[in-house]
């Protein structure tokens, strides 16, 4: 890592990550190699234990009640995929916000496209937050599944996934949350929750490397959900057809092991240290983030303006430079790593108005992020903040 280089892109790819989590791909790399689920030989037998650790730890965090809940994927957009092109049927509808990524968008509209899904669309306030009642009044008779952001990608807004949830299940329709921004920031517990499904990748907030990526179906919804890529388990391989029971419904073909391995030593980390530690940090920088930007002349800051409503994910918007012009001056002048853009998430820059000044400039800090580091931040906006005043 170049220590005079300040990483706040956090929200796209955690980084730095754990040093336990680069020593165990590096072991496994160069010692083990073996696949998992494939052989009985010893260095087999270890990775599949290392993997099941892995699969139940992943369970705890999330709060599933049994490992075998939880599938692994090669990233979020693998396990949003997983649900909405499984579960789905014509003359379905779903419910879904403003608020979502292009991974929940692209594969509705698809359907859309493909044989007529109907799709509701509920807005975010002034705050980027949708209001659950919104949902209640947009259900239908045929609506099958809702589906929600945690925390926007854009503005960081927390969205009432308890409360929608609730409508959901006592309409009777299922419920999908994308956790891309909030697991490993928010505490979850699937099990306590009203929440049916849960996607999230293992490379942001888990602190496992890019290729991981997890799904949580409820044990009881499995035979709902089709497999979307049938082939090799290492299980019931005497059978042509495809295994029923979780996880290996989900898993074709080899895992990307070292993902995992790294994956373990990541879930290992954020054990010992504590989910609560990470996020009283993260909510510091974050606050720190928000003063400091507010005082910037010529800068928006959209969405909750309190740090308790929102994570560690701080955008702003000027309407004189375009936010690519500043994340390129930033890289190169300061050395800060930021992204500009519309993050993949074109529907909350419509709602907060960006679009036409090329989207935001996003400041996203980690578990790794330090204090000096925001103040270093802060300076260099404050200094391209007088250079660009009109």
């Amino acid at each position: 890592m170049n220590e005079q280089l300040i990483y706040l892109d956090n929200a796209a790819t955690s980084y730095p990550k754990p040093e336990t989590v680069y020593t165990a791909i590096d072991e496994y790399n160069r010692h083990c190699g073996a696949p998992v689920g494939r052989g009985a030989y010893r260095k087999s037998v270890e990775v599949q234990s290392d993997v099941d650790q892995c699969r139940k730890l992943a369970a705890e965090v999330l709060g599933a009640s049994r490992p075998e809940e939880v599938s692994f994927t090669f990233n979020g957009t693998d396990s949003l995929n997983t649900v909405i092109h499984g579960l789905l049927r014509p003359g379905d509808h779903v419910i879904t916000s403003d608020v979502e990524h292009n991974s929940v968008l692209r594969p509705l509209q698809t359907l859309k496209q493909r044989w007529g899904l109907e799709v509701t669309y509920i807005p975010a306030n002034a705050e980027s937050v949708v209001d659950p009642l919104a949902f209640k009044q947009a259900l239908r008779k045929n609506t099958r599944l809702i589906i929600l952001n945690h925390a926007s990608n854009v503005t960081g807004s927390i969205q009432p996934i308890n409360e929608v949830g609730e409508i959901a299940r006592e309409a009777g329709v299922l419920f999908l949350v994308d956790a891309a921004q909030s697991v490993g920031h928010l505490p979850l517990n699937v099990s306590a929750q009203p929440i049916d499904f849960l996607a999230c990748p293992g490379h942001k907030g888990l602190l496992g490397p890019l290729g991981t990526g997890l799904i949580y179906i409820r044990a009881d919804l499995a035979e709902q959900v089709e497999s979307l890529k049938q082939g090799g388990t290492g299980t019931s391989s005497e059978e042509e057809t495809q295994p029923l029971t979780q996880p290996d419904k989900y898993e074709a073909g080899n895992h990307n092991t070292p993902g995992l391995v790294g994956l373990k030593a990541s879930l290992d980390y954020l054990r010992d240290r504590g989910l609560e530690d990470i996020r009283r940090h993260e909510q510091e920088l974050t606050g720190c983030l928000l003063e400091g930007f507010r005082s910037l002349s010529g800068f928006e800051v959209p969405g909750p303006q309190e740090v308790a409503d929102r994570v560690g994910v701080v955008s702003l918007i000027n309407q004189a430079v375009e936010p690519q012009v500043l994340a390129s001056i930033l890289d190169e002048n300061f050395g800060i790593q930021v992204r500009a853009g519309l993050h993949c998430a074109p529907r909350i820059h419509d709602s907060i108005r960006s679009v036409e000044w090329g989207g935001t400039i996003r400041f996203s800090p980690g578990p790794f992020t330090t204090l000096s580091q925001i103040e270093t931040t802060l300076s260099a906006m404050q200094e391209l903040a007088v250079s660009f005043s009109v």
